[in-house]
């Protein structure tokens, strides 16, 4: 980009690499909660319609989802985002090929995925159009498999396998449902021959008659966020300081032809301003398109206790913060960056797109974070909206560009590019990197290393909260820090704030809560909720231990409470910080035996404890509380986090028998 225009930026550009945007981008999707979880809620019958079995005919077979209330099921022709329903037929000889079919779903904005989504409540029935081979067994036995999602409004299960199997005599008629052609207002999902393996739905109903998809419900406002996001982009590093320099060479160039006659027309600033922005506009859109290619519909879920995914999000922090704090430039490759620089300089519209498409690049370092942010939200969305996405942040970015074009005067108006702005960067820097040490933590609590403890990450992201603190206040000389600067009122401020946020968090060191960031943090090692406090009993917990825990609660004639738990599970953790130990739940708790069941780790205990919660309690929900009795008889259950104390202590009272 020719930057010869205007003067020289107070700080280098420091451009970032398109792989580095990549590995951002996918550092940004922060793994979420496990979401609360209940008993699966839906029940599968499989029925048939009347007519007789002979070789080479048809039969309508139907499999009826029962779905309980305030439940829904998800369309096999969801937009991604939720998990959509799968349905086959098993390998069966008598059957050569069938087809499946579903009703039109609802087409509702889903709070769950931030999006539209087609589901089904109450009862749905899919309707399997099988076709028979040659020879035919006297007894024919027809076996559907289902892998499926529920979700309520504010809770959605792990997927999970369900069958449901009918058996009819050849020759006779089937009982059930008069129903000989396909029920109108049904549309193909699915089409599979013999042997095969359930195929991706296919495009569209069979006839006209379908309703027509709605429009996204969710989408304007996701778009006026990225939107927000681009004009947020402007006063990064990256970008502000190119302001004056872009403006000028949109305005310069109008007589750049006038002692070489008759010459061809030039653009006018307005449309050089356009063409600028265009350039940006494709390199954004072309990466929310790369993005849905790259991560898939589900790229970002089921993944939030996963080591390896949380080491590699630590590792691009890292890296990430250490650039912003100076230690080392992470740059595009300098023979890609010449050729668009140098074809970017010259007359005429192609060289004003060429400069967009350099500027795109070289400000990724800085909206990279915005950017991923919006991809995490819009990889869950409809296929078009990472793309859509990134059009609305693109053009965000540069509709700033094109106002100063339009009104040239303005651009005294703007603030100097100066010292302010290598200060936004080093800060970013060490928020970046205490951002890093809480996706290490979810590495050493699921490989059980028990190096991060409660106290060192609260002693490191004090550190890290202090510094910038101090380098705001002058103590710390870092670039953008000069020796003789007077300190402003705002950055005076900003600057103590830092230093408040850091001493805030010294009581946690020592046991104390701290509310909703306890959901973060690995559990003291004396906090109350394992050592008691002065308002309320000492509780005892045994961990992975049931056949124990059991015997104990026998033993001690008390009932025995389950806590279905994980260690990267943030909702289990806030549980344990700030409802177990409020005196009145603390004084319920310790009339049980207490055991935790962790779930979510990769030792052989977690595995044990997964297989119990599915296999007994048909859920794999985190954090899952169970009362049982001596006899093992379930008394009451709590699914999911709460913040309705009288709730949790009625949960415990009907566990108790009171």
């Amino acid at each position: 980009m020719n930057c010869n225009a205007g003067p020289a930026p107070e700080w280098p550009l420091r451009p970032i690499s398109l792989l580095t945007l990549l590995f951002c981008a996918l550092a940004l999707l922060a793994p979420l909660p496990a979401p609360a979880q209940t008993k699966h809620p839906v029940a599968w019958t499989l029925s048939a319609d009347p007519q007789p079995l002979s070789p080479g005919s048809s039969i309508l077979l139907k499999l009826t989802a029962t779905i309980d209330h305030g439940w829904h099921l998800y369309s096999p022709s969801t937009p991604p985002g939720p998990i959509p329903t799968e349905i086959k037929l098993d390998d069966n000889p008598a059957v050569a090929s069938y087809e499946i079919y579903q009703p039109e779903p609802k087409r509702v904005f889903d709070p769950n995925f931030n999006n539209e989504s087609h589901s089904f409540d109450k009862e749905v029935a899919f309707i399997i159009k099988a076709t028979l081979g040659a020879a035919l067994p006297d007894r024919i036995e027809f076996s559907a498999s289902t892998r499926y999602q529920v979700c309520s409004d504010t809770t959605c299960l792990r997927p999970v396998r369900r069958s449901a199997m009918l058996a009819l005599s050849s020759g006779a008629s089937a009982p059930g449902a008069a129903a000989r052609a396909i029920p109108p207002g049904y549309s193909l999902v699915l089409g599979a021959s013999n042997g095969s393996e359930a195929s991706r739905p296919v495009s569209g109903p069979p006839d006209a008659a379908a309703s027509p998809a709605a429009p996204p419900q969710g989408l304007l406002p996701f778009l006026a966020l990225a939107f927000g996001f681009g004009l947020a982009s402007i006063f990064t590093p990256c970008v502000f300081p190119m302001i004056p320099f872009t403006v000028s060479a949109f305005l310069g160039g109008e007589t750049q032809q006038e002692s070489q006659g008759p010459p061809a027309p030039v653009p006018t600033p307005v449309l050089k301003a356009l063409t600028f922005c265009l350039g940006i506009i494709l390199i954004f859109t072309t990466l929310g398109i790369a993005a849905t290619a790259l991560l898939g519909p589900f790229g970002i879920t089921q993944i939030g206790s996963n080591p390896w995914v949380n080491a590699f999000i630590a590792l691009v922090f890292l890296v990430f913060g250490l650039s912003l704090l100076g230690a080392f430039e992470i740059t595009l490759p300098s023979g890609l960056v010449n050729r668009m620089n140098n074809a970017s300089q010259g007359a005429g519209l192609v060289p004003m797109l060429l400069m967009g498409l350099t500027f795109a690049l070289t400000s990724f370092a800085c909206v990279g974070p915005f950017m991923g942010t919006l991809l995490a939200a819009s990889v869950q969305g409809d296929k078009l909206q990472p793309a859509l996405g990134m059009l609305s942040f693109a053009t965000g970015l540069a509709s700033p560009f094109f106002f100063l074009a339009l009104f040239p005067g303005y651009l005294k108006r703007l603030p100097r590019s100066g010292g302010w702005l290598v200060r936004v960067k080093v800060v970013l820097g060490f928020l970046v990197i205490a951002a890093a040490i809480k996706y290490l933590s979810t590495v050493d609590l699921v490989l059980h290393w028990d190096l991060l403890t409660r106290e060192r990450i609260l002693a490191a992201w004090m550190v890290l909260l202090a510094l910038p603190g101090l380098y705001l206040l002058g103590f710390l000389r870092m670039e953008g820090i000069k020796a003789d600067e007077t300190v402003g009122v705002a950055r005076a401020l900003v600057g103590a704030l830092f230093l408040i946020l850091a001493v805030s968090l010294l009581p946690g060191m020592f046991g104390s809560p701290l509310g909703e960031l306890d959901a973060y943090l690995p559990s003291a090692k004396a906090s109350p909720f394992t050592a008691g406090s002065a308002s309320g009993p000492r509780l005892e917990w045994m961990k992975d231990d049931y056949d124990g825990a059991l015997a104990r609660a026998r033993a001690e004639n008390k009932p025995l409470l389950l806590d279905f738990t994980g260690y990267a599970c943030t909702n289990c953790k806030w549980m344990k910080a700030n409802m177990f130990t409020k005196p009145e739940i603390a004084a319920e708790l310790a009339k049980f035996v207490l055991v935790e069941l962790y779930t979510d780790g990769a030792d052989a205990a977690s595995e044990t404890n997964r297989n119990l919660q599915e296999g007994r309690f048909q859920t794999v929900a985190i954090p899952h509380y169970v009362v049982l009795d001596g006899s093992e008889a379930v008394r009451a259950s709590h699914v999911g986090l709460t913040k309705d104390t009288q709730a949790f202590k009625a949960f415990l009272k009907k566990g108790l028998g009171s």
